[in-house]
């Protein structure tokens, strides 16, 4: 395994993350043997994949004497939640760019919103932004995003703050060694595994889990489920950040012929659940007591039964679910949530 103790890296989560047998939800599937890897639980800012990213983004930026963080993503975005949770923890200021509309698939690539509802707009991950102590500051474009980053690290500037803009995601090169990191973890729980299925939005995740799974020699398959986007851009994506990451390594970039990205879930776009996904998060809750949320990992779960039951999964195979978290934005849904709840 490469040595990630040269990277400043602070500690924000509780390590290892807890790997659950699911036997109730494997006897509902009828096929392989399911566990879930439970990055949902990990602690700080109820929990989540970013908090491994943000380990090795933030441990960089107070290396540089940073003390303001500016990042951004949607309305329910929850590496903003997870961000500021952290910089509430490190005691940095924080400023989340929060855009409304995201591209839609059904509007031929339109910015539209995936809600306009009260409790879209304040309640969930918005409403715990807040009560972290972030600074919002909501838009309706990429355009006016810019210039909303812009003028915030100007402001910083002005002031004498050190100001660090981190990615959407928190995907880059660095960003990606926490899920680097996270493979070999995974592996040291338990090394006989076939698959690994989980959502795919800005890629860091799946492109540090195949990075590692790559250079551990770990012969396990990623099944990343779009939840945002053409299969296409996710390879892109995916290619770019596994070799920018590797560089940063000082590896030769390994062939990532172990991911498989589809779009089975994707639906209308971002942050629209279609009935297959709230049929998924029913089935996780109902056989295993597991809370998966409409935008990320619901749309993973329906990936993962989709594939089950028309055989892209064997029944032989050992699968592990990797539970990214977004609790918070499930109550972004509230009044789908309350008709499907009951369903």
């Amino acid at each position: 395994m490469v040595d990630l103790s040269r990277f400043a890296r602070v500690g924000l989560g509780s390590w290892p993350t807890p790997l659950e047998e699911c036997p109730r939800l494997s006897e509902a599937l009828g096929g392989p043997r399911v566990l879930v890897k439970r990055d949902d639980v990990n602690g700080l800012g109820v929990g989540g994949n970013k908090l491994r990213k943000l380990e090795f983004l933030l441990g960089a930026a107070l290396a540089e004497g940073v003390d303001t963080v500016i990042t951004s993503g949607g309305m329910q975005t929850n590496h903003g939640r997870q961000t500021a949770a952290a910089c509430a923890r490190l005691g940095l200021r924080c400023e989340l760019v929060l855009t409304r509309r995201v591209t839609s698939l059904v509007e031929s690539g339109a910015r539209v919103a995936p809600r306009d509802d009260e409790a879209y707009e304040r309640s969930g991950n918005v409403a715990l932004d807040l009560l972290y102590g972030a600074r919002l500051h909501v838009c309706d474009t990429d355009a006016e995003a810019e210039a909303i980053h812009r003028r915030l690290a100007e402001e910083a500037a002005a002031e004498g703050r050190k100001a660090v803009t981190l990615p959407v995601g928190g995907s880059n090169a660095v960003g990606a060694l926490g899920y680097v990191a996270a493979a070999a973890e995974l592996r040291d729980q338990l090394s006989e595994v076939d698959r690994i299925v989980c959502a795919i939005g800005s890629a860091g995740t799946v492109a540090g889990l195949a990075l590692g799974a790559a250079l551990l020699d770990w012969p396990v398959t990623v099944d990343a489920a779009s939840v945002s986007g053409p299969i296409e851009r996710h390879t892109a994506d995916i290619d770019r950040l596994t070799a920018e990451a590797s560089a940063l390594l000082g590896v030769p970039a390994p062939s990532m012929a172990h991911v498989r990205v589809t779009d089975h879930a994707l639906g209308p776009g971002y942050g629209v659940p279609t009935p297959a996904v709230w049929d998924a998060i029913r089935l996780f809750g109902r056989t295993e007591g597991i809370t998966l949320d409409p935008v990320y990992t619901g749309k993973a779960a329906a990936t993962l039964i989709d594939s089950v039951r028309t055989g892209g999964i064997p029944a032989t195979d050992t699968v592990v679910f990797l539970h990214t978290g977004g609790l918070p934005g499930l109550y972004g849904y509230a009044p789908d949530l309350i008709k499907e709840a009951e369903a």
